[in-house]
């Protein structure tokens, strides 16, 4: 299986978890091995021009050549901002231990 690479693409949204290994050629970039595995097909919510995509939690271009093994992860937009919503939970447990 010369020049061939093993990688996995992922994707999850409520509902709905989608991880597919497959066979690459070498040289392979992120885009190309993402239209591959046929998540934009079963995933039609997913728009690549504005999602962000990374390898093993770290953030990638849609250009990078993937090596062996590779786990292709596709993000969801976030709703809220952590750090906005950690701030919210400590003064909702502030204002309740005031209370007491």
């Amino acid at each position: 299986m010369s020049g061939q690479l093993q990688v996995q693409v992922c994707y999850a949204r409520p509902g709905l978890t989608l991880l597919r290994t497959l066979a690459v050629a070498a040289g392979c970039t992120l885009e190309q091995a993402i239209a591959q595995s046929g998540v934009l097909h079963d995933a039609p919510e997913i728009d690549l021009s504005r999602m962000r995509v990374g390898i093993f939690n770290k953030l990638k271009t849609l250009d990078t050549v993937l090596q062996e093994h590779d786990r292709v992860e596709i993000y969801r937009p976030l709703v809220a901002d952590p750090k906005q919503s950690r701030r919210a939970r400590a003064e909702k447990r502030a204002a309740g231990s005031a209370g007491g």
